[in-house]
């Protein structure tokens, strides 16, 4: 943004709900913003349009973040979403959930997750006292997939999988959701042609519950099953 010759920036998360979907569109606009912060050391002009529109003064704010408790759940207004993941709002109090914050599963793309304006419930990790704002979590209000993971996966045992990656060190195999493991190229005799989306049975070789790491191997003398 332009302010009287004065270069600023708008955070996404400062935007209203209805431009913070597709922010491009304010290209060439005027609209009305609150002055976040100004720095002139850093020449740093910080606004918001969001501010001009909330109806709850500092005091208010002030109250309801120190009301919200870490550890707990409550129920968020989802604002937007972004490459980091998702904006929303809890009791008027902005928060975050990070990307890596949202399932036990690697997500890609926080969208398809959730919708602006729907109420999700989440979990409070963590209250950033200096600017007010919220660390949120999805997926730690569901049980960690690596919790048993040991008498989920005994070595003994064939298990159905998925090759959901492939890398120059060998192929990453879903055996479900939030629980991948590794057939290192060296466990390989090299003739199994694998591909992404083809359907496998594995063993566990070995398990590293903290680094939540699986290295798992072929059954020997015998061919996955195809997928496609």
């Amino acid at each position: 943004v332009d302010f009287m010759g004065v270069r600023g920036v708008i955070p996404k998360i400062q935007l209203v709900a209805e431009h913070m979907a597709s922010p491009e569109k304010l290209t060439g606009q005027r609209i009305k913003v609150k002055v976040l912060e100004v720095d002139e050391v850093k020449n740093r002009l910080v606004v918001s349009e969001k501010a001009v529109h909330s109806s709850m003064s500092n005091k208010e704010l002030e109250k309801q973040f120190a009301e919200i408790e870490v550890g707990k759940s409550y129920d968020a207004l989802v604002l937007g979403t972004s490459e980091f993941g998702i904006f929303c709002e809890v009791h008027g109090v902005e928060g975050l959930i990070h990307i890596s914050e949202i399932s036990w599963e690697k997500v890609h793309d926080a969208s398809l997750f959730v919708q602006n304006g729907e109420t999700v419930p989440v979990f409070v990790v963590e209250k950033n006292q200096t600017d007010m704002k919220l660390n949120l979590s999805l997926k730690r209000l569901t049980l960690d997939p690596w919790g048993n993971i040991e008498e989920t996966y005994p070595k003994d045992k064939l298990i159905d999988g998925e090759v959901v990656r492939k890398e120059r060190y060998g192929y990453f195999v879903r055996l479900a959701p939030g629980i991948e493991g590794l057939i290192h190229i060296s466990k390989l005799r090299g003739n199994e042609n694998l591909n992404v989306g083809q359907k496998v049975q594995v063993y566990v070789e070995r398990i590293n519950t903290p680094e939540r790491r699986m290295s798992l191997v072929l059954p020997d003398g015998q061919k996955p099953v195809l997928y496609r």
